[in-house]
This record gives C-alpha cells, structure tokens and sequence, in this order.
C-alpha cells in the first residue's frame, strides 16, 4: 500500500515538474524569443505592416479598406467615394448572426459558383457600377476592359492591392475629381506598381492604400 502511495506522489511529482518546466519554455521563453528576434530584424512586419502618415496610424499595407461617402439618412450601403482609387468589392461575405452584441468585419471568401445566380447578379451590377462610375466625358469604360478584380473580392475579402489594368481604369475619373492632368495620376499609378515576385511569382499589384496617401499629397501640393 505504502509502495503504491510511494509510486503516485513521484509520478504526479514528476508530470507537475514536467508541467512547469514545459510552460517556462514554451510558453515563455520561446514566444520571448520569437517576439525579439522579431522585432530586432523585420519590426514592420512583425507589427502588423503599419503605414504611417504624420506620425499616425492610417492603416496596413496588408488590409484593404474601403473610401466611401458618409451615409446618408435611409441609406444601407454607403456610395464610394469617386475622388479615391477604390479597391476590390468586399461585399457578399455575409454577416454576424451569431454575436448580434457587436458589429464584426467579416473575412471570407462567398464560396459560391461560377453560375451561381446570386453571383452572377453581384458581378453583373458591379460591372455596370464601375462602368457608370469610371466614365468621363469623351472617354467612356468598355464593358470589355473591366477587369476581373473590378468586380470580384478576393477569397479573404481584404485585399489590399488591385489590378494595374483597373488602377489605369479609375485614373481620368480619379484625375477629373481631383482637377489634376491625367499625366499626373497615370504617373502615381506607376510609380506605385510593384511587379511579379522574384520576377516571376504572381501578377503586378497596386496597394489601394499606398496609391491614396501618394495622391492625397499630390493634391495637397497642387
């Protein structure tokens, strides 16, 4: 009896140091270590890819976000707001109907079908939207030259990047809002392409946030 009382307090001994040393490790000394070699050779990164603008916050380069009007009085859906380069759709992810208690962003793809019915209303109107919206006097959009990701989220829904064919898109519309030459615009669209990974990995990208922030400034100095 007393060999087996014995063998019980060294086994539960032995898992209670096993424990404690395995937390110290774990779940000490080895996020402290992740989190300082971290912050010594990538601290951007490793920050969540912050962009600052007069020593604050605007946003990351790795979440998309919207520029639309404030809504108006029996409003659902804020419009855009056309004097800003706009990024992805993000609509169509649904919403929070299982914490009501706050309002939640909601990250996902639609999952849907290529000849969903639902899907093809949300491309359809989507398409007409940019067409509608894109036009300038003299220069109407062809339904043609819509990009894919004019009228598609992404599979998270946050993209942050577009098309460098639907950032070229927005630009006279983007140049009449602001009073600036088409030249000036179709530059910051250049200037803020970044091409293919390594070369070859991927498709050129315009970040929507970068691309508004350079052309906010260039309309501060105009």
């Amino acid at each position: 009896m007393n060999n087996s009382v014995g063998n019980t307090a060294r086994l539960l001994w032995a898992g209670l140091r096993a424990l404690l040393v395995l937390t110290v490790v774990c779940g000490v000394l080895y996020p402290l270590a992740v989190t300082g070699v971290a912050q010594g050779v990538f601290p951007d990164k490793a920050n969540g890819s912050e962009i600052t603008v007069d020593g604050e916050v605007v946003g990351s380069e790795l979440i998309g976000q919207r520029y639309d009007l404030p809504l108006e009085e029996g409003q659902e859906t804020a419009a855009p707001d056309l004097k800003w380069f706009q990024p992805r759709p993000s609509n169509g992810l649904g919403t929070n109907s299982v914490n009501t208690q706050y309002e939640l962003i909601l990250s996902g793809a639609t999952n849907r079908s290529g000849d969903n019915k639902e899907l093809i209303d949300w491309v359809t109107a989507a398409k007409a939207a940019v067409i509608k919206d894109n036009s300038v006097p003299g220069h109407p959009v062809n339904p043609e030259d819509v990009p894919a990701d004019a009228v598609t989220s992404s599979g998270s829904g946050l993209d942050p990047a577009i098309s460098p064919e639907y950032a070229q898109l927005q630009v006279r519309r983007v140049a009449e809002r602001n009073h600036l030459a088409v030249a000036q615009v179709e530059k910051l669209v250049d200037e803020h392409t970044e091409g293919r990974i390594l070369g070859f990995v991927g498709e050129p990208t315009v970040n929507v946030l970068q691309l508004n922030i350079a052309l906010k400034q260039l309309v501060n100095e105009s």
